[in-house]
């Protein structure tokens, strides 16, 4: 059975002191749970302030991006061995915000990949339609390129990758796919995992939901089946919603 995997991603919020306060609240309600991976991905500037609060414990430290060198003249820059020097164990690629705002494509999104494979950390790799797309109904065909345009020739590393699906039009909007809509999609990006590795491999990997979701729907869209966990943003801001969502998780 997949272990669940729920990711906060806090974005470009909390200051060092703040941050170090949200992650311990989390690392105390927590204490003594199992049965799901949980991470934490504050902004670079306090990934310190939260891995001193975190330790050596069952909690993962999380970056929100990196570069796909390992070093040199990339001004503004930070590369897979600075973050795992930091303590990262996990790294969030081709997030929709990136994407968008950044231009970010799906070549740039499989260098990074590899590199994070390479380090030994996790990639938790993002894809998405817009309502655009959506409304289009060219979900599926967008869905594919972005799958397999970002996780081309990983080989046996594949398995390791985290698939978060984050429908864009259901980020920061107050709108959630149905379990339904976002169970049909994950079953789809299964099968394109099916595709690339192999039935078993498909099987293995996780895929996360990260459109929206809340104490409120957590527990039904985590009850689908091939709805592994969730990436969370808004709700990761708070400690006791971001806790709901994690027991929620376990199965």
């Amino acid at each position: 059975m997949r272990k669940p995997i729920v990711a906060g991603n806090w974005k470009m919020n909390k200051m060092q002191a703040d941050a170090g306060q949200l992650a311990t609240a989390v690392k105390s309600e927590l204490a003594g749970f199992n049965g799901v991976e949980v991470v934490l991905c504050p902004p670079f500037t306090a990934l310190v302030a939260v891995v001193r609060v975190l330790g050596k414990g069952t909690i993962g430290l999380g970056a929100q991006n990196c570069h796909w060198e390992k070093e040199g003249a990339y001004t503004g820059e930070v590369s897979v061995d600075m973050l795992k020097d930091v303590g990262c164990t996990h790294i969030i690629l081709g997030h929709s915000e990136r994407r968008t705002y950044f231009q970010e494509t799906d070549a740039q999104v499989n260098r990074k990949a590899r590199v994070v494979l390479a380090a030994g950390l996790t990639p938790i790799v993002c894809v998405g339609e817009t309502l655009a797309e959506r409304d289009g109904g060219t979900t599926e065909a967008v869905i594919k390129a972005q799958v397999m345009g970002s996780l081309a020739g990983l080989g046996d590393d594949l398995r390791r990758v985290v698939v978060a699906y984050e429908p864009v039009w259901a980020i920061g909007t107050g709108r959630t796919a149905t379990p339904d809509q976002a169970q049909a999609v994950h079953a789809f990006i299964r099968g394109l995992l099916g595709e690339l590795g192999g039935a078993d491999v498909a099987q293995a990997m996780r895929i996360q939901y990260g459109g929206s979701m809340k104490p409120s729907n957590a527990a039904e869209l985590l009850g689908k089946p091939d709805i592994d966990g969730g990436l969370i943003g808004g709700a990761a801001l708070d400690a006791a919603s971001f806790v709901q969502i994690v027991k929620a998780a376990r199965r």
